[in-house]
């Protein structure tokens, strides 16, 4: 559409087998599945029971176990816990605006295992105002950027219960990562309050420290970025071009719906990844939005381990849904880049109805991007359906490992960028 108003607009297999059979070991399961270099001792053979030696195996170097809180934002053996006489002195602490808090700051290899928190304030000018930095190796850009809610799966702001094989919310009021994200000299997690109003965290960063990083240990990334509204015929950027080896291990993508394009199926843009190389056509293309994800003929709200549609709006003109590939791995050896189409796959009667309201709109076919559609064929036919391009809000959140701590790209959009036009 010009719908716009012109502008606006080895082993693997075998713990794969067991993460369907033994769902309580999920997180343990995923963790193994990304971070097998961490132990010291060579990898078990293959079998039955190949993951599960773990819950009862020392390690055979000496890794210890940190919890890092805003008490003990280092981690220090023996000084957790202490302040009003070690009686629940110092849980949490506030953020005020244009401040930032050291969540962990933590020397010498380590694996960071689990992140939780809450905040004081939820609301979507916290979730989208505060964001999260982490830094690896003492790098000086963050590997991490990204708002504080979109990090943690929860989309456009709004908190939902959710739970998959990365991120969880038990009753929406909570951050939940379990992605494993090691380290070989350093790690630091910041949180930067970028909003107007004061806020407030409990937070606990729980890690592994002294595991001994083969070379192909990867670096942990996450970037943020949205389109406000999207480009006519151009493929939204899901994750911006990287250089290195590594793997994308998805995203989490947020949808708000042009608002002369409610009445109709949104979602027909194809995901495309392009991979060591690739220029004008990928090397994977999927079929459509809600297949990505696993689903079919439209999404409504659910959530599963790898894909989800976790927010839907009351109102349904804004949705927020995920895939993480862990069974499916994304590998690049090279660099890689991820777009989603923006398309859509309305009625002519419904097409007509939008046009009824704003006869400014114009829609495109999909194709080489001459062609329109008119009032006369849509009137002509008006129970058939067709692809068409669209113009609507995304953002996204792209996870992946690389074999570098730092993934050259730009600092995170303003605040205000991030806070405008929320559903």
């Amino acid at each position: 559409m010009n719908v716009a108003p012109h502008t606006t607009t080895s082993s693997r297999p075998t713990k794969l087998r067991h993460l369907l059979v033994a769902p309580g070991l999920l997180a343990l399961a995923v963790a193994l599945l990304a971070d097998t270099s961490a132990r010291s001792e060579p990898a078990p053979t293959p079998g039955p029971d190949a993951y599960t030696p773990s819950l009862y195996e020392m390690p055979a170097n000496a890794v210890e176990t940190r919890w890092f809180t805003f008490e003990n934002p280092k981690g220090l053996k023996g000084q957790a816990g202490q302040t009003r006489f070690g009686r629940k002195g110092a849980p949490a602490t506030g953020v005020a605006p244009g401040k930032s808090l050291v969540l962990a700051d933590i020397e010498g290899s380590g694996t960071i295992r689990r992140i939780w928190a809450t905040l004081y304030n939820r609301d979507p000018a916290a979730l989208r105002g505060l964001k999260i930095e982490m830094y690896w190796d003492g790098a000086k850009i963050p590997a991490v950027q990204a708002p504080f809610g979109d990090f943690f799966c929860h989309s456009l702001g709004h908190m939902v219960t959710f739970e998959n094989a990365c991120f969880s919310s038990s009753e929406g009021r909570s951050f939940n990562c379990v992605v494993p994200m090691p380290f070989r000299k350093s790690a630091r997690i910041v949180l930067v309050n970028e909003s107007s109003a004061n806020n407030g965290i409990y937070y606990e960063v729980d890690a592994t420290c002294g595991d001994q990083h083969s070379e192909n240990a990867l670096y942990f990334h996450s970037y943020w970025r949205r389109e406000n509204m999207t480009t006519l015929r151009r493929d939204m950027t899901i994750l911006p071009h990287v250089e290195g080896r590594g793997r994308f291990l998805g995203c989490n993508v947020g949808v708000r719906l042009h608002p002369s394009c409610l009445n109709f199926w949104w979602g027909e843009g194809e995901v495309k990844v392009y991979l060591d190389g690739d220029q004008e056509s990928p090397t994977l293309c999927g079929t459509g939005t809600e297949d990505y994800i696993g689903d079919g003929y439209g999404q409504g709200y659910f959530f599963n381990r790898f894909s989800g549609n976790q927010y839907v709006s009351p109102t349904k003109n804004a949705y927020g849904f995920y895939r993480l590939h862990v069974p499916d791995p994304v590998w690049f050896h090279k660099d890689a880049r991820v777009t989603i189409q923006v398309m859509g796959g309305p009625s002519y009667k419904a097409m007509l109805d939008a046009l009824d309201k704003d006869p400014s709109l114009k829609f495109m076919k999909a194709g080489d991007g001459t062609q329109y559609y008119t009032r006369e064929e849509l009137a002509a036919e008006p129970k058939r359906a067709e692809v068409m391009e669209r113009i609507d809000d995304y953002c996204a959140t792209a996870y992946w490992y690389m074999d570098k701590p730092e993934n050259g790209l730009p600092p995170l959009a303003p605040a205000s960028e991030r806070m405008k036009d929320l559903p």
